[in-house]
C-alpha cells in the first residue's frame, strides 16, 4: 500500500470514531455505570413502595416476612447479579457488601431494614451513574468536534465527499465558521482559527499559507485550502482522544494501590463483623458494622479523577500519555529543560542593530544581507528576514565566500562586504572603528570597503511565557535545571534571567542523559521537558519525557506528554492538575479511612441502627465521588 492509500485508510478512522467509542463505552464500562432508562428508574420506586407497604401493614402478619423478602430479591436483582461476578473475579465492592448485609438482615427477619438498604443501593448506584457518565461524555464530545465530510479539490472543481475519502496531499476547503477536518498547512487563503479545543489558546490565531492547523478547530473568519498531511487518529485531535480514552482503559499505579486498599477495608469491616458479634452477640450491631464499612468511594473516584485530569490537560493543550505518566508529574521534584527549541524557539532573530557613527540601520542590513543572500546559515536567514521587513532590495554578490566559525566575504561592485566575528579575524574592521561596538556578546560585525559599518546582534528568541512558566514551577517547590549544548556564556545568560536553579552548558547527548541518570540516583523524580533529536535518550530515561508539540517526530515518540502548542505555562498548569489530581485521591482515602474509623466503632457499639449505616455508607461514597468530579473540564470553558 502506498503513503497516499496508507493515509487514506487512516482517514477511514475518523468517520468511525463515533461508533469506535460507542462500542468502547457499551463493552467496557465501570461498575455501577448503568444506562439510566425506565427500568433504572421503576426499580428503585417499587422498592420503597414495598418499603412503605411493609411499614404499614399491622403486625403481627404471616405475609410481612415472605412479601418482604420477595419484594428484596426482585428489586434488588441488578445488586445481587453484580455482586455475584464481583464475588467470582474476587474483587470487594459495595454491591458485594451491601449484598452481605441484606441476607444477614433478611436472615434475621429485619425485611423492612433490607429493603431501605436495597433503596438506598439502588439510588446511589443511579446518582453515581450520573456522574460517572460524565467522564464518558467528555470523550463524545470531543468525537463530536471532529467533520464527517470535508470538501476537497478534484479536477479543478470542489466536492463534498466523506473524510474517509480524502487523502494525504490533498486539498481541503474550509469556509468561515466550518471546524477544520484534518491536520496540515494552509495552501491558501487568510483567516483567524480558533485552536482553544487542541491548545488551549484562549484567542483566535492568525493563519496564512504555510501555517499549520490542527483538526478539530474552528476556522473563523475567511476561507482557508488546507493541504492534508494527518488524518484519523494520527492527527493530533486523535492523539487527544486516544489519551483520554487510555485515560478510561488503563490503570495507574495509585489506582492499584486504591482497589487493594478498598479490599482491605471491606476485609477489615467483616473482621470488625466478626468481633462484634462475638463480644455484643448483637446481629442488628453486626449487620451495622458490615453496612458501614467500604472504599467504594476509592475505587469509583480514583479512576474518575485520573480520567478527569488526563481529560483536563489534553483541553489544555497537553496529551498525557496513561495514568502513571500523571501520577509522575504529580510526584516529581525535579523539571530539567532542554533551551534550544523548548525555552526558545530554535529560530535565531536579530535582537540588536547597532551601527557605527554616522551609518543608517538601513545601509548596515543592506550590506550585510547583500553578503549573505546565498549563505544558509541561521544568521544569514536572520538577517534577510529584517531586509524583507524593512522592504530593502538585496542584490546579489558577484562573488561569495563562507568559512565556517569565521564568517562571510562577498564582492558587489569592486567593493568587498564581510559578515563576521571580531574575535576570530583580527581583519574584519580594519579602520579600528570595530574598538567602539560592543562585540563580545555573539553579535557579527558588518565591514564594506574596509570600513565597519556596524554590529548585528542575532540571537535565539526566548519563549515570552518561559519565564512567567519558570516561575509556577519553583513556585510549586520544584528545582529547575537547564541542560543544553550551547555555550556556557549564552546558557548563564539565559538561565538567570528565566531564574533556573541550575545550569550546565555544552553537553553532548549522551551528556544530558549521564545527568538524568545521576538525578535519578539521588532518587529524585525528574520530568525532562525537551523537543530535539538530541534530547530522545534524556526523555526515554526521565522519569517522565515531556515533549514540545513542534519539536521532532523523535521527540514526541519517546515522551510521555507532549505539549501540543509548545506552551510552556500549558506545562506548568498540566503539574498543577496532576498535583490536584493527586490531592484530590488522598482526600478521598484520608475520608474513608475517617469514616469507616468512626462508622464502625459507633456500629459496634450500637449507636448506629442499619438504616443509618446504610445512609453514611452510600453518601460518604457519593461525595468522594463528586469531590474526584471537580477535576472534569466543564463544557463552557473546554469545549468551544
Amino acid at each position: 500500500m502506498d503513503q497516499s492509500r496508507a493515509t487514506q485508510a487512516r482517514g477511514l478512522e475518523i468517520g468511525n470514531m463515533k461508533d469506535e467509542h460507542a462500542a468502547h463505552a457499551h463493552g467496557g464500562a465501570e461498575e455501577h455505570a448503568h444506562a439510566l432508562g425506565w427500568r433504572e428508574i421503576n426499580r428503585p420506586l417499587f422498592v420503597a413502595a414495598a418499603a412503605a407497604a411493609i411499614w404499614f401493614l399491622p403486625r403481627p402478619n404471616p405475609y410481612y416476612t415472605a412479601l418482604g423478602i420477595t419484594c428484596t430479591l426482585v428489586g434488588g436483582f441488578p445488586i445481587f447479579r453484580e455482586a455475584y461476578e464481583n464475588m467470582v473475579e474476587r474483587r470487594m465492592t459495595m454491591e458485594l457488601s451491601m449484598t452481605i448485609a441484606i441476607v444477614a438482615a433478611l436472615a434475621i427477619r429485619e425485611v423492612f431494614t433490607a429493603l431501605v438498604i436495597t433503596l438506598f443501593v439502588l439510588v446511589a448506584e443511579i446518582l453515581e451513574g450520573l456522574t460517572v457518565g460524565r467522564g464518558r461524555k467528555a470523550i463524545k464530545r470531543l468525537i463530536e468536534l471532529l467533520p464527517s465530510t470535508a470538501t476537497v479539490r478534484r479536477a479543478g472543481d470542489w466536492e463534498d465527499v466523506g473524510i474517509q475519502e480524502v487523502a494525504s496531499g490533498d486539498v481541503v476547503l474550509v469556509r468561515p465558521g466550518g471546524r477544520i477536518p484534518v491536520d496540515g498547512a494552509v495552501a491558501g487563503g487568510h483567516s483567524f482559527v480558533d485552536q482553544a479545543p487542541i491548545t488551549g489558546e484562549s484567542m483566535p490565531v492568525e493563519k496564512r499559507p504555510g501555517s499549520k492547523v490542527f483538526a478539530g478547530t474552528i476556522n473563523q473568519s475567511g476561507a482557508l485550502e488546507i493541504r492534508v498531511e494527518r488524518l484519523g487518529r494520527d492527527t493530533t485531535f486523535g492523539q487527544i482522544v486516544e489519551a483520554v480514552e487510555r485515560a478510561e482503559a488503563s490503570r495507574a499505579p495509585i489506582q492499584g494501590i486504591a482497589d487493594r486498599l478498598a479490599g482491605y477495608l471491606v476485609y477489615l469491616a467483616l473482621a470488625a463483623a466478626a468481633v462484634t458479634l462475638f463480644f455484643t452477640h448483637n446481629m442488628r450491631s453486626t449487620i451495622s458494622v458490615v453496612i458501614v464499612a467500604g472504599a467504594c468511594g476509592i475505587a469509583a473516584g480514583t479512576p474518575l479523577a485520573i480520567l478527569g485530569a488526563i481529560g483536563r490537560s489534553a483541553q489544555n493543550g497537553a496529551i498525557i500519555k496513561g495514568g502513571r505518566y500523571l501520577e509522575g508529574l504529580a510526584a516529581a521534584d525535579t523539571i530539567v529543560l532542554d533551551k534550544t527549541g523548548t525555552l526558545t524557539y530554535g529560530v535565531p532573530a536579530i535582537e540588536e542593530l547597532r551601527p557605527a557613527n554616522g551609518v543608517s540601520a538601513e545601509a548596515l542590513i543592506e550590506a550585510a544581507a547583500t553578503a549573505e543572500c546565498r549563505s544558509e546559515h541561521p544568521v544569514a536567514k536572520a538577517i534577510l528576514r529584517r531586509a524583507t521587513e524593512m522592504k530593502l532590495q538585496v542584490r546579489h554578490p558577484e562573488e561569495f565566500e563562507y568559512t565556517p566559525g569565521r564568517g562571510v566575504v562577498a564582492r558587489i561592485d569592486g567593493e568587498e562586504i564581510t559578515v563576521g566575528s571580531w574575535q576570530r579575524d583580527g581583519n574584519l574592521g580594519g579602520n579600528g572603528a570595530g574598538s567602539r561596538i560592543p562585540c563580545d556578546d555573539g553579535a557579527v560585525l558588518v565591514t564594506r570597503g574596509g570600513h565597519l559599518l556596524g554590529s548585528i546582534r542575532v540571537a535565539d528568541q526566548l519563549r515570552p511565557e518561559a519565564r512567567a512558566a519558570i516561575e509556577k514551577l519553583r513556585a510549586m517547590g520544584l528545582k529547575t535545571i537547564l541542560l543544553t549544548g550551547d555555550s556556557r556564556r549564552v546558557a548563564e545568560e539565559t538561565g538567570n534571567w528565566l531564574g533556573v536553579d541550575e545550569i550546565f552548558a555544552e553537553l553532548m547527548p549522551e551528556q544530558k542523559l549521564e545527568q538524568i541518570e545521576a538525578l535519578l540516583a539521588q532518587r529524585r523524580i525528574v520530568v525532562m521537558v525537551g523537543d530535539g533529536i538530541n534530547d530522545a535518550p534524556a526523555l526515554t530515561r526521565a522519569t517522565v519525557g515531556v515533549a514540545m508539540g513542534s519539536g521532532t517526530d523523535v521527540a514526541r515518540e519517546s515522551s510521555d506528554v507532549v505539549l501540543i502548542g509548545s506552551d510552556l505555562l500549558n506545562f506548568a498548569e498540566t503539574v498543577r492538575v496532576a498535583r490536584w489530581c493527586r490531592r484530590i485521591i488522598m482526600q478521598n482515602f484520608a475520608g474513608t479511612l475517617i469514616v469507616d474509623s468512626v462508622g464502625v466503632g459507633l456500629a459496634a457499639a450500637g449507636i448506629l441502627n442499619p438504616l443509618l449505616a446504610a445512609f453514611i455508607h452510600v453518601s460518604s461514597e457519593l461525595a468522594f465521588i463528586l469531590n474526584s468530579t471537580r477535576l472534569l473540564p466543564r463544557r463552557r470553558e473546554a469545549y468551544r
